[in-house]
């Protein structure tokens, strides 16, 4: 049996036994960890609500600012989804927040009209993005790494969660609910280790600026997807006489398959039949919709380096090299050089590479949230294969009972299927989260013990 906290008002402070709310807190409906476009539309959300009790909500980034895959804001490159996809039309093309308002803040609509664009350039909408946050700071704390949280206990029942934080270990922040959304990490090969000369592709702006010092003779992209066909490209513009070496074990590069039936399966609506369909029938179709999202190029990108590699042979000088159906099989990182061993599956040879640099554009895989969910993960119901079970609107199943919930932006593919990680779904996704949060039948009543001549404020 667990000891119930004791609740008591207390001047402008609701506080609890055992410290575990801040003396000049309260308990908030929720809390989200992690800033990015996924709780990024979330608050959003919660600004735009209207209900008869305010809605009390905070969101951490560990970040100093809002930040978005910076490191691929190369230029020239586009969104892969179109920018009616953004932080809120899907959900409510009425919304302020759009990024239409955005264009029209900034001057440019009728020029965006003229550009006949559907796809932005990555940079505009990460733009776009800070644009959206610089509006909602009230409600975000930066600099604020969130360590674990833990279930404050009611009888039997979790009453709420305590976050931690590296900023205030001893002081953690309450919140009946959790919108868990710390984005994807970076995926390395096993047995590889990042280093001076060795990166992830994530990093790429932030590490090549240093090579334009020391113009480099050669440069190593392991990868197929589009993050390798960008990083490639970029580097071969912008070192006009280092060698590019693509390594990829398929034959060639893939094109995307962006055709109004395969997109259907970022619809809101394919969320729904995804999640009501048996194990088998899911796996079959992540399967058949991969080339959609995974190991993909736009067609576009294909045919420019396509392009450049044909006007390279014709001239009798390549720069950009093709090492197809081919695999790294070792690294030795010296100080000055990185000597690659390229193992050529087609006939058993192996070659060598002495390179500036290596930049694995790998992909990413999806958070662990085990050490972040610190007391409450061994209350988590999993599956046969190990994985959290998830419920249709983004919440962790537990093997309590609890006031509120822990909800999940990411990680929930297996689940929720394609669009777990993507903008497609976000600004439809954040609705529904926000919807179960507020669809709580107790949520008035405990709006109205909790903040009871309490004050708000940051985290």
């Amino acid at each position: 049996m667990h000891r119930a906290p004791t609740a008591i008002l207390k001047g402008s402070a609701l506080i609890v036994d055992e410290g575990l709310i801040e003396q000049r807190g309260y308990l908030r409906d929720l809390i989200g960890i992690g800033f990015g476009p996924s709780n990024l539309a979330l608050a959003v959300a919660v600004a735009e609500h209207e209900h008869e009790h305010a809605l009390a909500a905070a969101f951490l980034e560990s970040k100093p600012a809002f930040r978005w895959h910076e490191g691929m804001l190369i230029d020239g490159a586009t969104m892969q989804v179109s920018f009616l996809k953004d932080l809120v039309t899907l959900r409510d093309p009425s919304s302020a927040y759009s990024f239409l308002s955005y264009l029209h803040e900034k001057g440019r609509l009728i020029d965006f009209i003229n550009h006949k664009e559907l796809y932005p350039s990555r940079t505009e909408f990460h733009d776009y993005f800070a644009w959206a946050a610089a509006r909602l700071e009230h409600l975000v704390t930066y600099e604020c790494a969130v360590t674990h949280i833990e279930p404050v206990w009611a009888g039997d029942r979790i009453a709420h969660f305590a976050v931690h934080t590296r900023r205030s270990p001893d002081r953690p922040l309450p919140a009946r609910n959790l919108v868990l959304a710390t984005g994807l990490r970076p995926r390395m090969p096993d047995g590889v280790q990042p280093g001076p000369r060795v990166w992830h592709n994530h990093e790429l702006l932030y590490r090549t600026g240093p090579l334009h010092d020391t113009a480099p003779r050669r440069l190593v992209v392991v990868g197929a997807g589009q993050s390798a066909a960008e990083t490639a490209e970029y580097l071969h513009r912008t070192f006009g006489t280092a060698e590019i070496n693509l390594v990829f074990a398929r034959y060639g590069f893939s094109p995307a398959d962006d055709s109004p039936f395969a997109n259907r399966i970022f619809d809101p609506a394919a969320v729904d039949d995804f999640f009501a369909a048996d194990d088998e029938t899911k796996q079959r179709l992540l399967k058949y919709h991969a080339n959609t999202n995974y190991s993909v190029v736009d067609l576009e990108l294909i045919d420019e380096l396509y392009r450049r590699h044909y006007q390279e042979r014709v001239n009798g000088h390549e720069r950009l090299r093709f090492l197809k159906a081919s695999r790294i099989a070792s690294l030795d990182e010296r100080d000055d050089t990185v000597v690659v061993r390229v193992a050529h599956q087609l006939d058993g040879t192996i070659s060598t590479i002495e390179a500036d640099a290596v930049v694995f554009a790998t992909g990413y895989r999806p958070p662990d949230h085990t050490p972040l969910l610190g007391g409450v993960a061994d209350l988590v119901v999993r599956d046969t294969a190990g994985r959290p079970v998830v419920d249709r609107d983004y919440r962790l199943r537990l093997r309590v009972p609890a006031t509120g919930g822990i909800y999940l932006q990411g990680g929930t593919e297996h689940t929720h299927g394609i669009t777990a990680s993507l903008l497609s779904n976000s600004a439809v996704r954040a609705g529904e989260i926000l919807a179960s949060i507020t669809a709580s039948a107790r949520f008035g009543e405990l709006r109205t013990m909790s903040l009871s001549n309490t004050g708000g404020g940051h985290a």
